[in-house]
């Protein structure tokens, strides 16, 4: 059996995004049901709020920038060092992909090639979303 290339597999790209800043872009035709980027090779942890509020500026952004808030913690990849392209997954009102149970990521309906792929925040943040909230 012979070990994969680092092209195979790989379903997007990261580009200059009309939505927000950087986003996710299908390099290819998405078929609905695809399982795009896997769980967490790190895993998810929780960093509770007054250690984030804590750091430095630069450090805290990290957190406000790249995570989910919850519970008074925020919920960050093992080290930002490790950030992978779902990390990079704009809000969308109509999204393409879900989250799902093992923290993968998956194709909702077919995506085009070069269309953005995107998420529903609000799977993330119960009620208001940060930037309706006036938190971000």
């Amino acid at each position: 059996m012979s070990e994969m290339l680092p092209h195979e597999d790989v379903h997007a790209r990261l580009g200059v995004s009309e939505i927000h800043g950087i986003g996710v872009f299908a390099i290819a035709p998405i078929a609905e049901g695809v399982h795009l980027f896997g769980p967490e090779t790190g895993g998810i942890r929780a960093v509770a709020a007054e250690i984030v509020d804590g750091l430095s500026d630069e450090k805290r952004r990290l957190y406000l920038d790249f995570c989910v808030p919850h519970g008074g913690s925020y919920h960050a990849p093992a080290s930002f060092n490790e950030l992978t392209i779902a990390w990079y997954l704009n809000h969308g009102e109509r999204p393409n992909v879900a989250c799902t149970q093992d923290e993968g990521f998956v194709a909702v309906r077919a995506i085009g090639a070069g269309e953005e792929l995107t998420i529903d925040y609000r799977a993330f943040y119960p009620g208001a979303l940060p930037w309706e909230r006036g938190a971000g």
